[in-house]
């Protein structure tokens, strides 16, 4: 028996391949297959059987492309409900994979519908060897319940009656989560892609709570935001993706093609460069998302999915990278890009805007000078609450949306988060808002702990974290 991982950062998804001597499944696989292709071809084996734990929230899984190319068999949890031709499970149910032998769990609770694989090795013996248990058990956590409004506290609970089934398997047992440190599918995970049930039994926080009513207000108090395109992804999974053959390839556009597209109330604009040459110049309300900062996750939470999307790139490199990304969250209507980008849109003389960027050293001298401003952090709530400038106000970007209501656009207002990546995308959502005395803090919270202005925030230097 072999496991192969693959690793998705920013999304931070982990799929997997389990192979025999000539056959393979693949574990919750990612829309974009050719690693899955690639992987199997280089060990000689057949893709035979693609086997998905639930109905993913944060991702727009590649069972359907998969299953068209290789020829194999989906399966799921019957509980799922799913519209597409598949192998329905449900606890107690069993198949096998030459001398591999995958025994099903119930195991819901990050949704309704979860189930777990638990593997056994035949060939060396009788034990459970590995458990493919995607959101419900990570390294370091527990799958979040919250995602499916009114009902946090009984998934809550179903969570914990379900999770006693992971630890009832043998210590050694492997355990093989969909999910690592990055993931807002969790709270805090660990950045190992794998751990064992005696070591998650010994140090896993969550499952250190005895009491089934603690559990359950753990598990649903001071959770993160989850994103808007949580609320989507299961029923696309559940419907079963478009093939991303059938997807629309992207299309270069002129300045002037561009401009004329870009009026359409139908289509939005977003651009992807860096956010200092977003500050440079930009075209009038773009959204920015930084390429460089957790793409996916922040153009799911914020772009209108009913929208046609228009890239600004470096190169038709960066906008294809692009396009792959906003796939994998389901934003699959990404139509074109600016071909010759920022540089012939000036030089056509077609209008631009721009976002001044702070130094951390002028927001210093600006706070502590009593110059009238307002600093608005846009991080999360437990960045934030970990330590903050003082006097700043705390708005998480997404949020921008909406309680935009609460700020004064007449205001000087500087943008700080971690880095200066969603301070600039913050930034762009109150530009469409009418807000225009914006300042970008270049290198956020960060920059300003290594001048030394504040302490260290734990929270903005963790080394495996989304990149946001």
């Amino acid at each position: 028996m072999l496991v192969k991982h693959f690793f998705m950062p920013k999304i931070a998804h982990s799929s997997y391949l389990l192979a025999g001597a000539k056959s393979c499944a693949i574990i919750d696989p990612q829309r974009d297959v050719d690693i899955y292709l690639e992987a199997a071809k280089e060990l000689g084996m057949k893709i035979t059987h693609i086997l998905e734990t639930h109905l993913h929230a944060d991702f727009i899984s590649g069972h359907m492309d998969l299953a068209e190319i290789t020829g194999a068999r989906i399966y799921g949890p019957e509980s799922g409900e799913c519209r597409f031709d598949h192998v329905s499970l449900k606890e107690g149910d069993s198949f096998s994979i030459e001398d591999i032998e995958i025994s099903i769990l119930e195991t819901g609770g990050h949704t309704p519908e979860h189930i777990s694989y638990v593997v056994k090795d035949l060939f060396r013996g009788p034990d459970p060897v590995g458990v493919f248990c995607g959101d419900t058990l990570f390294v370091g956590d527990v799958g979040r319940p919250d995602l499916f409004p009114g009902r946090a506290r009984e998934l809550a609970g179903k969570l914990f009656d379900n999770l006693k089934k992971l630890l009832a398997l043998p210590d050694f047992c492997e355990v093989y989560p969909a999910h690592g440190a990055g993931s807002l599918c969790g709270r805090s995970m660990g950045a190992k892609w794998r751990s064992t049930i005696g070591y998650e039994r010994r140090y896993n926080e969550a499952l250190k709570i005895s009491s089934r009513e603690r559990f359950i207000d753990s598990l649903t108090t001071n959770m993160p935001g989850a994103p808007d395109h949580f609320s989507r992804c299961s029923g696309i999974n559940r419907d079963g993706p478009t093939l991303v053959s059938k997807l629309p390839a992207l299309k270069g556009l002129g300045p002037r093609e561009f401009q004329a597209q870009a009026e359409d109330p139908q289509n939005i604009i977003l651009d992807v460069r860096n956010y200092d040459s977003f500050g440079g110049q930009h075209i009038p309300n773009a959204y920015h998302i930084d390429f460089g900062g957790n793409l996916p996750t922040f153009a799911g939470w914020v772009l209108p999915p009913e929208k046609d999307i228009l890239l600004v790139a470096y190169n038709s490199e960066q906008a294809e990278e692009a396009r792959v990304w906003l796939h994998r969250v389901g934003l699959d209507r990404v139509t074109g890009y600016l071909d010759g980008g920022m540089f012939l849109w000036a030089t056509m003389g077609l209008p631009t805007d721009s976002l001044h960027q702070k130094s951390v050293a002028d927001l210093y001298r600006m706070a502590t000078e009593g110059t009238e401003m307002v600093i608005l952090d846009v991080r999360a709530r437990t960045e934030y609450d970990n330590f903050h400038i003082e006097g700043a106000i705390n708005i998480p970007a997404p949020e921008l949306r909406t309680r935009y209501q609460e700020l004064n656009p007449e205001l000087p207002m500087a943008l700080v988060c971690s880095t200066g990546h969603r301070s600039s995308l913050g930034a762009s959502l109150l530009k469409q808002r009418d807000f225009h005395n914006l300042y970008n803090v270049a290198g956020g919270m960060t920059a300003y702990s290594n001048a030394g202005y504040v302490q260290e925030c734990r929270l903005c230097v963790l080394p495996h974290g989304p990149g946001s």
